[in-house]
């Protein structure tokens, strides 16, 4: 009974394996005989075309190392089958699939099949959109004619993902991710560094891949930049970390050292110092930066020596000099340079500017436009620089520069204005030389930008905004004659919701980095996190980070200073705000922000008497100002109102005074200065304040006790009738306010005040 039951099994299962494979070959047959069908009717009708085929281009080449690519055409809700036909032209080898989507992506085996079939040669892509339920009902028509060069990639690309708008990139740098892959990989390229909580930029790599370099944030410096080796599992140490506020620190004046860059011999990194730069956010969400240096000279660190110099030719204040590039044997340094600019509205010793600061920019639409310069190195001893024909003095803004490999060519970006994220900003291509500028073929209709060329110089990376709002990253062939072809989408290598960008060809194997770890991470770096969410509106993400930096450093002075001003005066967490403040304090007796706090919080309970003390060490610290927030008309202004409230009119003078040159306008200032000179018996002084204070604004005049000391000056100087006239004023002030006891006082003393008439 057990054996017949394990036979009829086995049968049973035999049948229904017989039976699948059965109907599975009926279903090929019934799509293949589909396709033949529909092939047959397009050949004997010949129907315009009318299908817009998006991947590839017309014209497209793929390397020969390429994984199986996106096939992409616009859709049709009248199609509900697609066949896809590939021709090699001038053979008779073709090949047909089928789709129920206007997306089709080979699988390997099919995009071997492919790959066979061009060959050498062109191939025709055929897309034809049909009914199942009448295959002679051609609804959609569509060719392209592609080819497969046989000029691998030959190596990966390491890139950066930002989300957007630049804002939130900002704000929380650690959304930010960095990735390294292969265009011959059919996954997308693996994260490699991420969750790095502050802000990361530009990088570069020497030209055999083993130095890298990169603009990090670190420890209170916006210009540290860590460079190291490369290896699988990378590690960013303090180490490995170098600032460029180090070139001539004793000046004091800070630098980004934005858009640096590697060596090809790894041993020495150039970039732009004692800069200055338009590095704001803006609205649309495409373009939600606005990013260009108006000041800066290029200074040269070297790795072996650890030291700094500046390079002649291209320091010359005047100017801004920016964004270097070596030539492939690093005998010369290409640059862009514009005139230097002084803003309207900045502090010259200011690195980060606001919106309104640059609002000849923003709003005005001034021009600023870039000239690319050639300099030779010379071992650091620099020489003339000279313009580059085609990429100077062409009424456009020209940038970005970058040799090919084997130094034959130059590809620049061109714009109307500026420099990052233009919309109109394309590629040309430039004999190394200089000479007329031709623009590439491969360029998009929005923004191109973010070039690198391929270790073999035969392929050129690039970021482009023509498909989405996110930026997204293309491949195009670059030949002998400096020709491109049409760009082909790194599918694969884009995020729906981030903006892929610098990315850079790494002549590496695909899996020579893995991951990337960091190791210099301090107390101070989340405190820098924490200033960009507060400078963004978000307290609750500003806290959280303050307190990250505790966590690493208890001791944090400038942790315990923003937790102080937070937590008292946007969280209402009153007792805790102080005790950060405090704490501030006893670790930096003269914080001048932490003194500052605590006064304008001792004076909000009442307790005027103590907020005096901090108050006064904060302005004796810093008597103008500290910046916007802590800026010396609200210091003094504060300092003025406790004194007052203490009745210390005297020793509110010096502030009143300073506040009268801060603010001349500011009649309240004015009629208090004529309060506290009148308390100290200086009434031609005062009176002179008070008239000019309360002839523009009667309003203004609601003290009783001015009036009531003015008479008392009066009477001691025996002019009675002007002392009655003051205190009948103090009286009547009084009785205004609600004081009628007082009022009724001060009218007996002026009944004395008559008598003496």
């Amino acid at each position: 009974m057990d054996d017949r039951c394990r036979r009829v099994k086995v049968f049973g299962l035999l049948f229904v394996g017989i039976a699948t494979i059965f109907l599975c070959g009926w279903f090929l047959w019934k799509d293949r005989f589909f396709m033949i069908r529909v092939l047959r009717v397009y050949r004997e009708q010949r129907p315009p075309a009318s299908l817009s085929i998006m991947q590839p281009l017309n014209g497209a080449i793929y390397p020969k190392d390429f994984a199986s690519p996106t096939f992409q055409w616009v859709s049709d809700p009248s199609v509900d089958v697609w066949v896809i036909h590939f021709e090699r032209t001038g053979k008779p080898a073709q090949l047909s699939f089928l789709t129920g989507q206007n997306r089709w992506i080979p699988t390997r085996r099919q995009w071997d099949r492919i790959r066979s079939l061009v060959g050498q040669g062109q191939a025709q892509l055929l897309v034809i959109g049909a009914n199942r339920s009448n295959a002679v009902d051609i609804v959609k028509t569509g060719s392209v004619v592609f080819s497969i060069a046989p000029d691998p990639v030959a190596a990966p690309i390491f890139y950066r993902e930002v989300n957007l708008p630049f804002n939130d990139a900002v704000k929380d740098p650690t959304k930010i991710r960095w990735r390294f892959g292969s265009v011959s990989s059919s996954t997308q390229p693996p994260v490699v560094l991420e969750n790095l909580p502050v802000c990361g930029n530009c990088h570069s790599f020497s030209r055999d891949g083993r130095i890298i370099g990169m603009d990090v944030d670190y420890a209170s410096s916006k210009g540290s930049y860590v460079i190291t080796q490369t290896a699988q599992q990378m590690v960013l140490a303090t180490t490995d970390i170098m600032t460029w506020n180090d070139y001539k620190k004793e000046d004091g004046r800070q630098t980004f050292g934005l858009l640096s860059q590697v060596s090809p011999d790894g041993n020495l990194v150039v970039s732009t110092v004692k800069d200055r730069s338009v590095f704001v956010a803006t609205e649309p969400l495409a373009f939600s930066q606005l990013f260009f240096p108006i000041k800066g000279i290029l200074a040269v660190y070297n790795r072996q020596t650890e030291t700094f110099q500046a390079l002649p030719g291209a320091d010359d204040p005047a100017y801004v000099q920016s964004n270097p590039m070596w030539s492939p044997d690093g005998r010369y340094i290409l640059f862009a340079r514009a005139p230097a600019y002084e803003l309207r509205a900045a502090d010259k010793d200011q690195i980060l500017l606001t919106s309104d600061q640059v609002s000849e920019f923003l709003k005005e639409k001034k021009e600023f436009k870039f000239d690319i310069y050639r300099i030779p190195y010379n071992e650091g001893q620099g020489g003339i620089p000279e313009p580059v024909e085609g990429a100077s003095h062409n009424s456009k803004s020209n940038y970005f520069p970058k040799f090919s490999p084997d130094g034959k060519w130059i590809v620049f970006c061109q714009a109307e204005n500026y420099m990052l994220l233009q919309p109109d900003s394309a590629l040309y291509v430039i004999p190394a030389e200089g000479g007329k500028a031709r623009r590439l073929e491969c360029n998009t209709e929005r923004m191109n930008s973010w070039h690198s060329f391929s270790p073999n110089g035969r392929w050129l990376v690039f970021s482009s905004k023509v498909y989405s709002d996110y930026t997204q990253l293309f491949l195009t062939h670059f030949d002998e004659q400096g020709r491109t072809t049409p760009p082909i989408l790194l599918d694969r290598f884009t995020t729906s919701n981030r903006a892929a960008n610098i990315p850079e060809f790494v002549n590496l194997a695909p899996e020579a980095i893995t991951c990337i770890h960091e190791s210099f991470l301090d107390d101070y770096s989340f405190v820098r996190v924490g200033d960009q969410f507060y400078r963004a509106g978000d307290a609750d993400g500003a806290i959280t980070n303050y307190y990250k930096a505790l966590e690493l450093n208890p001791n944090s002075v400038r942790a315990h200073v923003k937790l102080g001003f937070l937590l008292y005066h946007v969280k209402n967490q009153i007792r805790q705000g102080k005790d950060h403040s405090q704490r501030a304090l006893e670790l930096d007796p003269g914080n001048v922000f932490a003194h500052y706090d605590l006064g304008y919080a001792l004076l909000l309970e009442g307790q005027a008497g103590r907020a005096i003390e901090h108050l006064s060490k904060a302005v004796e610290l810093a008597p103008k100002g500290v910046n916007m927030q802590y800026n010396a008309l609200r210091m003094h202004s504060t300092l003025a109102r406790a004194y007052f409230i203490e009745g210390q009119y005297a020793k509110a003078i010096p502030s009143l005074e300073i506040l009268l040159v801060l603010a001349p306008d500011n009649l309240k200032n004015r009629y208090d200065l004529a309060i506290a000179l009148i308390s100290t018996g200086k009434i031609d002084q005062a009176l002179e304040h008070y008239k000019a204070a309360v002839t523009k604004d009667p309003s203004i005049d609601r003290s009783p006790q001015l009036h009531l000391w003015l008479a008392e000056k009066y009477a001691k100087e025996r002019r009675f009738a002007e002392a009655v006239a003051s205190a009948e004023k103090a009286a009547a002030i009084a009785r205004a306010l609600g004081q009628v006891q007082q009022a009724n006082q001060i009218l007996e003393q002026a009944r004395e005040y008559q008598h003496n008439l």
